[in-house]
């Protein structure tokens, strides 16, 4: 069932990003109780650079301004290096296969 309405392409990867993160961090306390640590920050690939740019930039733009409890999440997480943040290019997604009508190039590779 969806309970928002997204404005942007860039707030719909960003609400993914801070369900993932949540889903991440659950995973990781899950670990830790198991005494199992992780030290290292956790990789999160997405392949929306305006989604990432806000998870790392400690400026908060007013057009962002309803999505402000996911972006202090995942921001707060970044900043301890609990998660690192990286851009995964739309011809590395392995669920476009799926969903998207591709090249036959691009199918091909995939």
């Amino acid at each position: 069932m969806q309970t928002v309405v997204a404005r942007s392409i860039a707030e719909v990867e960003y609400r993914a990003m801070a369900h993932t993160t949540f889903e991440m961090m659950w995973v990781r306390s899950l670990l830790h109780e198991m005494r199992i640590m992780i030290f290292i920050p956790i990789k999160m690939y997405c392949d929306n650079q305006s989604a990432i740019f806000i998870a790392s930039n400690s400026v908060f733009h007013e057009r962002i301004k309803h999505i402000e409890v996911d972006c202090y999440f995942i921001r707060d997480l970044v900043i301890k290096k609990h998660i690192v943040t990286l851009y995964a290019r739309s011809e590395d997604q392995l669920g476009d296969i799926i969903i998207k009508p591709l090249a036959y190039s691009l199918f091909s590779v995939l």
